[in-house]
């Protein structure tokens, strides 16, 4: 599967309060550890993987280091990243979370500086990502875009996305839903919905029309599906069948970060392999919650979601 979007490199600094500040009414921390998760685009393209499929990743990083370390991280999880090139002067997304540990099962997250260009791409570099993206896409069973709305999928580029001729066309689409009429597949939350649409959203027949509206509008030719969090999910396809699909049961939700990619993934991975509709969404919910549970992005594996979910059934 070929996965296009905004790629990022999520960074997580712990350290231990000791006391507080004297310059300010904050925690002084002492460092304990720093890691580095790939994000954005690139955390579906982690799941993906970790779930035993094959992942291409299409791109921009800056040439600097934030961008090297995204490469280092994913090449070590066999995501091939030969179409996620390189601009020179430009910043690699960076997404810095300073964390205190504080005795806790997870850390508590206390700021998150951000370093992101929101620059539009050169007119070469746009030229070398699209070349790149048509070579892979006859040979994928599934292009995904990842738009987390930093300035890399203008219209034009999901225009050209579109021609392509990939055989299953999906998006994570986090509020900018015009440009991704005619996909198969269009996922977003409930506020972007409602906030779409104009219109409040509570209740399932709410989330049923929302549904129908949005795949009707988008002239959708697979299915719209709204995230609710712990309601699951709301499904309407392309020939008229509306779904709600529940989430399991999650006693322990401690970051929902990544929750959404991973849906996104699950769902489109799941309809590459020939699962119906129904049974996409339902298992994306239960990956979706099998991340909650931790803190940060985490791609789960086969083993785990096999688990979840004979303890589903059970």
């Amino acid at each position: 599967m070929l996965v296009v979007g905004d790629a990022l490199l999520d960074e997580y600094v712990s350290g231990r309060p000791t006391r507080m500040s004297r310059e300010a009414p904050v925690p002084v921390l002492e460092f304990e550890s720093r890691r580095h998760i790939p994000g954005g685009a690139a955390n579906p393209a982690v799941t993906i993987a970790r779930l035993g499929s094959q992942a291409l990743l299409a791109g921009v990083t800056g040439d600097d280091d934030a961008g090297q370390q995204l490469r280092e991280s994913l090449q070590a999880q066999d995501i091939d990243c030969a179409a996620l090139i390189c601009e020179a002067g430009r910043a690699t997304t960076l997404k810095l979370r300073i964390m205190a540990q504080m005795g806790l099962r997870y850390p508590q997250q206390l700021a998150r500086i951000d370093t992101l260009s929101r620059a539009a791409l050169s007119q070469e570099s746009e030229d070398r990502l699209l070349d790149r993206v048509k070579a892979l896409a006859d040979a994928v069973d599934a292009l995904l875009v990842s738009d987390y709305c930093i300035g890399l999928l203008t219209p034009d580029l999901v225009e050209e996305l579109r021609s392509a001729g990939a055989s299953l066309l999906a998006v994570d689409a986090q509020g900018e839903l015009d440009k991704y009429h005619d996909f198969g597949l269009v996922k977003c939350n409930a506020e972007e919905a409602a906030g779409w649409l104009g219109r409040p959203l509570a209740t399932d027949e709410d989330f049923a029309s929302a549904a129908r509206d949005l795949g009707h509008r988008l002239r959708l030719t697979g299915a719209m599906v709204i995230t609710r969090g712990p309601q699951g999910a709301t499904l309407a396809t392309a020939t008229g069948e509306v779904e709600h699909c529940p989430a399991p049961v999650v006693s322990d939700v401690y970051d929902v970060t990544g929750a959404g990619d991973t849906a996104i993934a699950v769902m489109t991975l799941a309809r590459a392999a020939g699962a119906d509709w129904p049974t996409a969404v339902s298992l994306a919910n239960v990956a979706s919650g099998l991340v909650v549970q931790r803190v940060g992005n985490y791609a789960p594996t086969a083993e785990e979601l096999r688990a979840a979910l004979a303890a589903v059934e059970g």
